[in-house]
């Protein structure tokens, strides 16, 4: 959260990994079933809360435009990936300990 706005999350982490992967915003859009004009939207939130853009946009026409993530978008996405894992690493034990305690199939 940056104020009350959602600066990232799972969602805009994935449309950054497919922009990333596709080169297009539209294409990353598709893959994930949303609108282009919700994508656009979701790209815009972004960079109204990072001081630097995550994505550098290349206008469409003739030559057909395109999107690439810049090398702060590129490190934004592997720091979500280093979060997600250290969570993952940290909630282990609690979660195994949880399981534990699971009623047994069958």
């Amino acid at each position: 959260m940056l104020g009350r706005k959602i600066a990232l999350g799972p969602g805009k982490i994935d449309l950054l990994r497919l922009i990333g992967e596709t080169g297009s915003i539209a294409e990353a859009a598709k893959r994930m079933k949303m609108s282009y004009m919700r994508a656009w939207t979701l790209v815009e939130q972004m960079e109204e809360c990072f001081e630097e853009p995550l994505i550098d946009r290349q206008r469409g026409g003739a030559e057909r435009g395109g999107a690439r993530l810049t090398a702060v978008g590129e490190r934004v996405l592997e720091l979500y990936r280093q979060m997600e894992e250290a969570c993952v690493d940290a909630a282990t034990p609690s979660w195994k300990e949880l399981e534990k305690r699971l009623r047994k199939r069958g």
